[in-house]
């Protein structure tokens, strides 16, 4: 797959598609999804979404697709090979979450979470690859968060499809295994080649595993944090690991309304229709002095 448009613009989100195997638009298919980078503090998240004829599932097996984080990097890659090798009955399409939209989005005024970005995405490649054409019966998915809720809430969407959500779906099925390597080989390219537009002073090779509770990332976080601008673009700033550095080394932030008790709150700007003058009483009242009462 070309990643070519992804290392040129790293900071979006960007989908890609493989061919479309032609026998998948007319054929019932099996569809698998799952995510790679789920977790690390560099990097994108990736989610892939594998499909083929249900009568092929026994070819895609014989391809030694399984759950691409028990597999070294050079086998991920030697069976994605093989995954393209097959394009005549296998497709797949991925969708890149950069480490700046998981930022801005986990840190935005109304919090866009990790759990609702997976959702959504796996939502929008379903529909996708339906509005390619692909003849879509039965769907697999690796669960995020309760597998009973999320099925259902794939289901209400797509009631005409058979919808299975487990955990570890990648082990149990043959075709969310491929969809698994598809986005593990994407999220791994990303990193291996990642272009700083920050400048190329960034040692990659130090970075460590990219999860926060590797020591190496954390020495790494803390050797290329700017006291001013914080992180380059493969962090993610909403992780707490960066948030911990970010107090600790860089420049301290005071706004000009902080802690100032002499600021009146909004409503002292807004006058209570209780303490305007009441209207004048028609001197009719006034003389004979007939008040209001409130009780009898």
């Amino acid at each position: 797959m070309d990643l070519s448009e992804l290392q040129s613009d790293n900071s979006r989100v960007l989908t890609l598609d493989s061919e479309i195997p032609p026998c998948t638009l007319t054929e019932p298919c099996c569809v698998g999804i799952d995510e790679a980078g789920r977790g690390p503090v560099l990097g994108a998240m990736v989610y892939g979404i594998a499909y083929c004829p249900v009568s092929k599932e026994g070819d895609l097996k014989e391809l030694g697709v399984a759950d691409s984080k028990q597999l070294k990097e050079e086998d991920r890659e030697h069976i994605l090979a093989k995954i393209d090798s097959a394009r005549d009955y296998v497709g797949y399409c991925v969708t890149v979450l950069s480490p700046n939209f998981i930022s801005n989005s986990m840190m935005a005024r109304n919090n866009y979470n990790l759990n609702a970005m997976s959702h959504d995405t796996a939502i929008n490649l379903i529909r996708r690859i339906i509005a390619n054409g692909v003849q879509v019966r039965d769907v697999y998915v690796d669960t995020v968060g309760p597998a009973d809720k999320y099925q259902a809430k794939l289901s209400a969407l797509f009631p005409s499809l058979n919808i299975t959500v487990e955990s570890k779906a990648d082990d149990k099925f043959p075709i969310c295994g491929a969809s698994s390597i598809c986005a593990k080989v994407v999220r791994d390219s990303s990193v291996k080649n990642w272009k700083f537009p920050e400048g190329d002073s960034y040692d990659m090779t130090k970075a460590g595993s990219g999860y926060p509770s590797d020591p190496n990332v954390k020495k790494w976080l803390s050797e290329n944090v700017d006291k001013v601008f914080g992180f380059p673009q493969l962090v993610r700033f909403s992780w707490s690991t960066c948030e911990t550095i970010l107090d600790k080394q860089c420049v301290k932030v005071t706004w000009d309304d902080e802690d100032d008790e002499d600021v009146p709150k909004i409503n002292a700007f807004f006058k209570s229709a209780r303490t305007e003058r009441e209207i004048d009483r028609h001197r009719f009242y006034n003389e004979l002095g007939i008040s209001s009462v409130t009780s009898m």
